[in-house]
């Protein structure tokens, strides 16, 4: 799969759950939806069966993920409000890399940057960066960041390349941006497998029948409750006479 579309993904299953909880919907099933959809918006051609078919199932867990994700697809589409076009940082970091080859002589190859800057991008997509900053701006941090660990200083290519020479404001406000990135991958830590195992445990027992059966019942009497209260007869209003007024 393309990391375009993994990209995709990523950011529609962020943007699903700024407004919606995991105890409500399961996060893998909403995960397989995003890729999902991500696959048709990016124009990455995998059809349903072949998409299940890659999941680690029984042909019939396959046949219930697959139910799974067609249900729940319009939904993820709702809830994105139908803004499905993703712009991530790998066109823009294609491009800053062509933009060295042919304006910055100063770094004979530029492709040695390319191996911890695609280390950078695949460490910050864990992380909100790419709720806060712009695909460019991630796809330099992501230059910027590789070069210095190469012992490489290139913020003359920003200053003079970026024509930031004589605006040395602008260049610190984007040189902030990259030390804001930086810390959000140093703040962010996998997840143990016993803090995953536990976080299952309790994602089972939100998601089970039992409780999924007391929810619905608990709101249908809600739903009841507030019907029986808009049919409910108003009052009739007391009428005023004259003499009341008098």
């Amino acid at each position: 799969m393309p990391r375009s579309v993994v990209g995709t993904a990523c950011m529609y299953f962020k943007r699903f759950y700024l407004n919606n909880s995991v105890m409500e919907y399961h996060p893998r099933i909403i995960m397989l939806t995003c890729a999902f959809l991500a696959c048709k918006v990016d124009e990455f051609n995998v059809s349903s069966t072949q998409f299940v078919g890659n999941l680690r199932e029984s042909p019939l867990g396959q046949e219930k993920a697959l139910e799974q994700i067609l249900e729940y697809e319009l939904l993820l589409i709702q809830q994105l409000n139908f803004h499905l076009i993703v712009h991530n940082p790998y066109r823009p970091f294609e491009g800053i890399l062509i933009d060295l080859k042919t304006r910055y002589p100063l770094l004979e190859n530029p492709e040695v940057l390319r191996r911890t800057a695609d280390d950078f991008l695949n460490r910050v997509a864990l992380t909100d960066a790419y709720l806060l900053f712009t695909p460019s701006q991630i796809a330099l941090a992501a230059i910027v960041s590789s070069a210095s660990r190469a012992g490489i200083n290139i913020e003359s290519y920003l200053s003079e390349c970026f024509m930031l020479k004589e605006n040395r404001t602008f260049l610190t406000k984007i040189l902030d941006g990259m030390r804001s990135m930086k810390n959000l991958i140093k703040k962010y830590e996998l997840p143990r497998p016993e803090e995953v195992a536990a976080l299952k445990q309790k994602l089972e027992k939100c998601h089970s029948p039992e409780l999924s059966l007391n929810a619905n019942v608990k709101k249908r009497k809600i739903d009841e409750d507030g019907e029986y209260n808009s049919k409910k007869p108003k009052m009739d209003e007391e009428e005023w006479t004259d003499e009341d007024l008098a």
